[in-house]
């Protein structure tokens, strides 16, 4: 396996921005365009129950035939909701850090190894608070399991960091440990300005694209349209 594909698309509970109708199956659709080997999901909706707006992780699943790794942190008395992820990879591990902070409503953050044939891959993703506070305290844990792990293990961080400001402490820090690479706006989906989604790759010189998935589609599948990274593994040796 020379290229992996990996996005990052907060799906809004399924939930379309222009008709408020929640339809799956769309955001099914969106994904398949984008033909991504990882996608790390925010807002996931996993009620329970028998229509097709329910049991959101799994009907993903089975639609684009695709393992799932649950990180759904919120529990609500009909089900989870959270972040989640999908990958055609073989699953080594997983390990759910829990952000939740003070009380602001529960986060979380999934780490998977992955196995893509002569290198692991460790894969971070999660959704941060709306807090400003809240997410420093997040990020300082998530930069922590960064750091903590071997240098040479090749690392992709990702997801809804809800950071608006490019000046923001906690993209400096994330910067420092992790490169800069650009971060292409994908939110608000009907004229996004703002870069919401971010992706990085450790070594940054692995990522070889990125950019943001718009398509009639995505533009009415969700609130957020999605972020999509191209990674030469060959350029994992550091």
């Amino acid at each position: 396996m020379r290229r992996i594909a990996i996005g990052s698309y907060n799906v809004h509970s399924c939930v379309g921005w222009l008709d408020r109708r929640c339809v799956p199956a769309r955001i099914a659709a969106v994904l398949q365009e984008l033909d991504c080997d990882i996608y790390a999901l925010q807002e996931v909706d996993n009620e329970e129950g028998n229509g097709e707006d329910s049991a959101q992780l799994e009907y993903l699943s089975r639609a684009l035939g695709m393992a799932a790794v649950p990180g759904l942190r919120i529990v609500r008395h009909s089900g989870q909701f959270g972040n989640a992820l999908l990958t055609r990879l073989p699953i080594l591990s997983v390990h759910r850090h829990d952000l939740s902070y003070w009380r602001f409503e529960p986060r979380g953050a999934l780490e998977v190894e992955l196995d893509v044939g002569r290198h692991k891959l460790r894969v971070i993703a999660t959704h941060l608070g709306l807090s400003r506070r809240e997410r420093r305290a997040q990020w300082r844990h998530l930069l922590k399991a960064v750091a903590t792990a071997p240098a040479e293990l090749p690392t992709i961080v990702l997801g809804d960091m809800n950071e608006w400001l490019p000046s923001s402490a906690t993209l400096r820090d994330a910067h420092t440990i992790l490169g800069e690479p650009l971060a292409p706006a994908a939110f608000p989906a009907f004229a996004p300005f703002l870069a919401l989604t971010r992706i990085w790759v450790r070594p940054v010189g692995a990522m070889t694209s990125i950019e943001v998935h718009r398509t009639p589609l995505s533009q009415r599948a969700s609130d957020h349209l999605p972020v999509k990274a191209v990674i030469d593994v060959e350029k994992f040796a550091f």
